[in-house]
């Protein structure tokens, strides 16, 4: 009888080795799911990280673009407006031109006037970054900002140089609002 005993003494070893087995590869896979969900919670922080980073660079990015548009708005917001001005300072200029000796002094008050008008006009255009662009005779022709309004061959002049000036052009800080208005040499 001690046989059986004994066998159920090594059922019981089997038996206790089996449990502590299957405890150690339970604790073995408690430990790769623990390094699973790690590693997930590694890869959810690092897109997270990722996610802010790029918002980050996208406000970043937001800002400057605002900035850049409100300066632009600042600066050249007013370039219709500024345009359709253009017209009263030829006008002004051109009356100015027009007076002779007689009308200037039969009419000085009026002179004066037209005078002080135009005077304001080019403090506010230059306050506000517009500049007149005023080529002379015989200046080469820069097609950045001149028009040539026609080409004739004048002799003594080369090709390219303006023989006339019919208006002059401006700029609204670095851009050019409207081109000179010239005449331009076609002599060879």
């Amino acid at each position: 009888m001690a046989e059986p005993k004994n066998e159920d003494f090594l059922d019981d070893i089997d038996m206790a080795e089996s449990e502590e087995l299957g405890d150690d590869l339970l604790d073995i896979d408690a430990e790769v799911a623990a390094l699973d969900e790690l590693d997930a919670l590694k890869a959810e922080r690092d897109e997270y990280r990722d996610r802010f980073m790029r918002a980050l660079a996208d406000a970043e990015n937001s800002r400057k673009r605002a900035d850049k548009d409100r300066k632009e708005a600042e600066n050249y917001g007013g370039s219709k407006l500024a345009r359709d001005l253009l017209p009263v300072y030829d006008n002004l200029k051109r009356a100015l031109e027009a007076a002779g000796e007689e009308q200037r002094a039969a009419a000085s008050a009026l002179i004066e006037g037209v005078e002080l008008t135009m005077r304001e006009l080019v403090n506010v255009f230059r306050k506000h970054g517009i500049e007149p662009i005023s080529p002379e005779v015989g200046d080469k022709f820069d097609p950045q900002v001149h028009q040539a309004m026609f080409e004739a061959p004048v002799p003594g002049t080369k090709a390219g140089e303006i023989i006339q000036v019919s208006a002059e052009g401006f700029m609204l800080h670095d851009r050019l609002l409207r081109p000179a208005q010239v005449g331009v040499s076609s002599t060879t």
